[in-house]
């Protein structure tokens, strides 16, 4: 009996924070040329306000250092393999049943023989829904553990947003390279990482 429980090695984030648009209030122009020295205050405040407002992540690194996703991944992995072990062992019992039968089928009585063979195909059925049981609730494990994972990266980089006055937020991978170029300034993977597992840490003390 062939068996396939699929895990999610990775989360693929998408776009994780999107229109959160900051508006910025412009100072009313006056009639008055405005001096040197006000021009040059004026364009450093506008470059320092509109500093970094689009800024990205890299999801495979989020997946990779993230200990709240790599403690789920784990769990979900160790979920299947108990369920793989368990239905495998059911399945050799089964095998050995039916070798049982074919070995002593020809000095069998008619009516033992299809007893016999009613109660193996009783037994397939029973693995197969087995089967189909294990891999249903390994799946909605893996949708409600995953979704938590979204959700915590999400709330936390509306606030991180907010702090920052990040107008967006943009994700990218390797397998999903929907940026396609992004000039690393940009890039607030490490301290998104840092402060994220820093509250983890911080609330399984």
């Amino acid at each position: 009996m062939n068996t396939i429980f699929s895990i999610v090695s990775k989360v693929s984030f998408g776009l994780l924070l999107a229109g959160t648009i900051v508006s910025c209030n412009q100072g009313a122009k006056t009639q008055n040329e405005p001096s040197k020295n006000d021009s040059n205050a004026v364009s450093k405040e506008s470059q320092s306000s509109n500093k970094d407002k689009i800024v990205y992540l890299n999801s495979d690194s989020l997946s990779e250092k993230y200990q709240y996703f790599k403690d789920i991944k784990s769990k979900l992995e160790n979920k299947v393999k108990k369920a793989q072990a368990d239905l495998q062992a059911k399945s050799a019992a089964f095998q050995r049943e039916v070798a049982d039968y074919q070995k002593n089928a020809a000095t069998m009585s008619a009516a033992d023989r299809q007893a016999t063979e009613q109660k193996l195909a009783r037994k397939q059925d029973e693995l197969a829904r087995l089967d189909q049981t294990a891999s249903s609730s390994l799946a909605k494990d893996e949708s409600e553990e995953f979704n938590n994972v979204y959700n915590k990266i999400t709330e936390f980089l509306k606030k991180h947003a907010a702090d920052n006055g990040y107008k967006l937020v943009l994700t990218y991978s390797k397998s999903n390279p929907t940026v396609l170029y992004a000039d690393p300034s940009l890039e607030i993977t490490n301290e998104v990482i840092k402060q994220l597992n820093d509250e983890y840490k911080s609330s399984n003390k």
